[in-house]
């Protein structure tokens, strides 16, 4: 690789924010309109190649119309979430003014695992999981601003994603259950149970901590994969037959596949009458807490002994953040064990550090990223989002429920909604032919699942310029392209 060395690198500060700002901006309102394409699926070396990346990766920007051109050819090759027709995964759709947090951080760069490295974020980040502790019940201080260690408090932290919240949770269970487990390794004797249809990042989680896939004994689901809870009794009672312990019971809220609730009161109650770990996976569904219209809907979730919530998918805050909580701080502190000298301290310090207690050692401002987006609108526009979300999903089921070619399974509970088209004509490769052909018209942006063993479409409703007219469309769309498979 040839090296310029008389080349100094330089992008005015000014122009190039400008550039930034204006490209977004375009972006943006562009990304809004409904005629606009949701999707366009170009090939790797076809973007490498309009980016132009082997050249700016060698010789850097060499002006600031280089800049402009790499970042409309990036913006073009994007999945448009702000498009109303985006009906896909359980990614935020942030608000227009969500990425200040990110570039702040990527300015100043303060991880806030530590509080000396980075003492704003770690203050916001305590802040807010003081808020998420009084949404359950779980916080004792007198305001939000009170940091100190309180007696019979819960405690919590966040990290980059549900799957690491997962696997930390478990990792406290563990700890609770086998104290000895971090200096001896894992007692074989310790299974965690729940409904079959559990996410994926459980399993992996107890294969990393090194119990192993089959350590998860699942429990079994009804027909729209909602834990059977007669059946929980029974599982439990062959597993300590078999000479096993239950490291944790977990449940969800709500199924990834489906959008529906596990009964957590149902299980909270069952595990509080056998002295078990009672986790759930509120990865999604955890923001029901908040709205008075959907709150029974996690009804008993105050009685859980873990809880993860992602606040990228329905608190609006982009990729990644996600808090996990506990009903008891000391699960939290007795977690993990490992020593630092560089890091960990034997003596009280200024504020609070949350690295002692996360998979993570180093992790971004994750509570500044969290208190913006209710910073932008306040938190009454949350709420109104989680509402309109749900009901979006609910008038979306209405409409097609009344159509002949459509077949939805079950009323939703959240904003998630499967359904499949002629079902009796249509298999399960058909249908996922649909997906992909809308897809890929850029018309739409829709996902798809398997429930039951049976293919279907499935949307999840996070825009909230989605309209009923949206709806009539996508249907239309389906009807066209299915007319030609």
């Amino acid at each position: 690789m040839k090296k310029n060395k008389n080349r100094e690198v330089k992008l005015p500060f000014k122009e190039t924010k400008n550039i930034v700002a204006n490209a977004l901006k375009k972006y943006v309102n562009k990304s809004k309109k409904d005629n606009e394409v949701v999707l366009k699926q170009n090939s790797p070396e076809k973007i490498a190649e309009m980016l132009n990346a082997s050249s700016i990766f060698e010789n850097g920007f060499s002006n600031t119309k280089e800049l402009n051109n790499f970042i409309s050819t990036y913006l073009e090759n994007t999945n448009h979430l702000k498009n109303p027709r985006y009906m896909g995964h359980q990614v935020a759709v942030p608000h227009d003014l969500s990425g200040i947090p990110d570039w702040i951080h990527g300015t100043i760069n303060n991880p806030s695992s530590l509080y000396e490295m980075g003492p704003a974020g770690a203050t916001l980040e305590a802040f807010m999981i003081n808020w998420m502790l009084s949404q359950l019940g779980w916080f004792r201080g007198k305001s939000l601003y009170d940091f100190k260690k309180l007696q019979n408090n819960g405690s919590g932290i966040l990290t980059h994603g549900g799957s690491i919240a997962n696997m930390t949770a478990l990792s406290a269970a563990r700890s609770n259950i086998a104290p000895e487990s971090w200096d001896k390794g894992n007692p074989k004797d310790l299974v965690v149970i729940g409904p079959s249809t559990s996410h994926y990042s459980i399993v992996r989680a107890l294969s990393i901590m090194g119990m192993g896939k089959d350590s998860f004994i699942p429990v079994p689901v009804d027909k729209n994969e909602v834990i059977i809870t007669s059946e929980l009794e029974n599982v439990y009672t062959k597993i300590k037959n078999e000479g096993k312990r239950v490291m944790a019971v977990v449940a969800n809220a709500c199924a990834t596949s489906t959008g529906l609730f596990d009964p957590i009161e149902e299980m909270a109650s069952f595990c509080k009458k056998n002295s078990l770990w009672f986790h759930v996976d509120g990865a999604h569904g955890a923001v029901a807490l908040l709205s008075p219209v959907h709150k029974l809907k996690v009804k008993g979730i105050e009685d859980a002994d873990s809880i993860i919530w992602d606040a990228h998918k329905m608190l609006r805050v982009p990729s990644l953040c996600t808090a996990v909580l506990f009903k008891k701080q000391e699960h939290m502190w007795n977690s993990f064990h490992q020593k630092g000298s560089y890091v960990f301290h034997e003596n009280e310090v200024i504020g609070m550090d949350s690295m002692p207690f996360t998979i993570e050692c180093t992790k971004s401002a994750l509570g500044t990223k969290l208190f913006w987006s209710f910073a932008l609108e306040g938190l009454d526009s949350i709420v109104d989002f989680i509402e309109n979300s749900f009901k979006q999903t609910k008038d979306l089921y209405n409409y097609l429920n009344k159509l002949e070619d459509f077949y939805c399974p079950y009323e939703p509970e959240s904003n998630i909604l499967c359904f499949q088209y002629k079902p009796h004509k249509f298999n399960d490769q058909k249908q996922l032919k649909l997906r992909y052909e809308l897809i890929n018209s850029g018309s739409f942006y829709i996902t798809s699942c398997i429930i039951n063993q049976k293919r279907y479409l499935r949307v999840v409703m996070m825009n909230p310029l989605s309209k009923k007219a949206d709806y009539r469309a996508l249907a239309h769309s389906i009807k066209k392209i299915a007319a030609k498979i």
